[in-house]
């Protein structure tokens, strides 16, 4: 094939051909036999582009092996083809054929309109495009995040107002507002917030008992023991009616909170008096709330709504037990050490120490499986702890490496991937991908394989 006279042609050709061979590879070669086809031509493809990119190049032989080893790199991992993976390959070559497709039928302007411009975007290294990433993607608008605190905190007094009222003898510790919303490490959008509110326990009445030593034995399920209660009888504690077998029920607790606030506050009222639609929000145990702005005709705006969860909390020392009851079920007295507080804490004082860029690749990495729908499974704390692991084996965390850590943390989760467990820094006994079905895995797996060769794919 002549690439110097005949590019357009020849690209248009091989769209042809790939569209042929993929309506028909499910057909002749089965399921197994499709998805080779499919990673095969798409790394087929990539060669015969950059060999007409480069014909007159002296690196033409380079980039032909690059190809081949995106081939081989691609087609490394047997499960994804025993998974039937062959959808997710076969949309994306199609995806990318019928995009040239679309290029191709464009009016082509002149050599001299063209050229600036694919040079002005090859310019662009991978450190260019991560900050170009961070700064429109991962990090949000201060007005955006003033609009969201404002609202959580008008909510805030709201709850607090109507508890101080109704229920004067609740032992509450001052409520506030906590969350990657208030720690600057919310992405995309300020969309959620937590409203804490601590209860107050007496210390000689209560006991916080890690979960090593429960029968549950799980470090994160922990329990609130009474104590004394053949001298202190149940009632001294006005925590006792939440009692079961002699432990604190966090269920117990967030049903009656789901009662007496979700249920009980007239929420239009409030809603009419801050211009917003508030209403709770349904489809889980949590105590959530929806918060969507009005506008000037008293209509929902359309503009994004802000969740409030209400978290009732435990502290002691640095010990912070939320009530979560979708986190510990099926256990109604178990309470989840929140570990939060200490990686937010951590990665703060790090990056405090060298003024390096690990809050910085989080949001980004965070950003990057929020946008992706292949990633989108992967949870913040997995992110948060496996930064945590490299910071205790990696020094430079300065900004002028923030495009090496990013392909490092493609990698690093490549591997806790294909081992199917990420440790938590601070408990090595969880598992923070033990949530994971291995569906997702593998899908996950195939992306970020993918983008060990061209980590661009990840910051479109």
């Amino acid at each position: 094939m002549n690439f110097q006279n005949t590019r357009r042609r020849g690209e248009d050709g091989v769209a042809m051909v790939i569209n042929f061979l993929l309506s028909n590879a499910r057909l002749v070669l089965g399921v197994g036999g499709a998805a080779i086809l499919g990673i095969a031509t798409l790394a087929v493809k990539r060669l015969i582009e950059r060999a007409g990119r480069a014909a007159d190049d002296e690196k033409v032989e380079q980039k032909i092996t690059e190809s081949w080893e995106e081939l081989s790199l691609v087609s490394a991992s047997p499960t994804l083809i025993q998974r039937e993976i062959e959808g997710v390959v076969i949309n994306h070559v199609a995806k990318t054929t019928k995009q040239q497709k679309a290029d191709l039928c464009q009016p082509q302007k002149s050599n001299c309109d063209s050229k600036p411009k694919k040079l002005q975007l090859c310019a662009l290294t991978l450190q260019e495009r991560l900050q170009q990433f961070y700064c429109t993607r991962a990090a949000l608008d201060p007005q955006e995040v003033q609009r969201a605190q404002a609202l959580a905190l008008d909510i805030c007094t709201e709850v607090h107002g109507f508890l101080h009222s109704r229920h004067p003898d609740m032992p509450l510790e001052e409520m506030s507002i906590g969350g990657s919303l208030l720690d600057n490490l919310q992405v995309i959008c300020a969309d959620h917030a937590c409203l804490l509110v601590p209860l107050q326990l007496e210390a000689s009445l209560w006991r916080l008992v890690p979960g090593e030593e429960t029968l549950l034995t799980h470090p994160l399920h922990w329990m609130v023991r009474r104590l004394n209660i053949e001298y202190f009888p149940r009632g001294r504690s006005y925590w006792d009616r939440y009692l079961v077998g002699g432990y604190l029920s966090s269920e117990a607790l967030v049903n009656w909170f789901n009662k007496a606030v979700m249920e009980t506050v007239n929420w239009p009222t409030i809603g009419s008096s801050m211009d917003c639609l508030i209403r709770p929000a349904l489809g889980g145990s949590d105590l959530r709330l929806e918060i969507s702005p009005l506008d000037e005709n008293g209509s929902e705006s359309g503009d994004q709504p802000v969740f409030v969860t209400i978290l009732p909390l435990l502290r002691e020392g640095d010990v912070v037990l939320t009530a979560q009851p979708e986190l510990t079920s099926p256990w109604v007295n178990a309470w989840h050490l929140s570990l939060y507080p200490w990686e937010t804490r951590r990665l703060v004082e790090l990056d405090a120490a060298d003024n390096g860029c690990r809050i910085k690749t989080l949001k980004i990495l965070k950003a990057v499986c929020r946008l992706n729908h292949a990633l989108r499974p992967m949870e913040a704390a997995p992110l948060v702890n496996l930064i945590l692991h490299l910071s205790d084996r990696e020094s430079d965390w300065s900004d002028s490496s923030l495009d090496v850590r990013f392909q490092q943390c493609i990698t690093e989760l490549i591997g806790y991937l294909e081992q199917g467990a990420l440790h938590s820094h601070f408990k090595p006994a969880v598992n923070l991908l033990n949530s994971l079905s291995e569906d997702q895995v593998d899908q996950m797996g195939f992306m970020l394989y993918c983008a060990v060769s061209e980590p661009e794919i990840l910051l479109v």
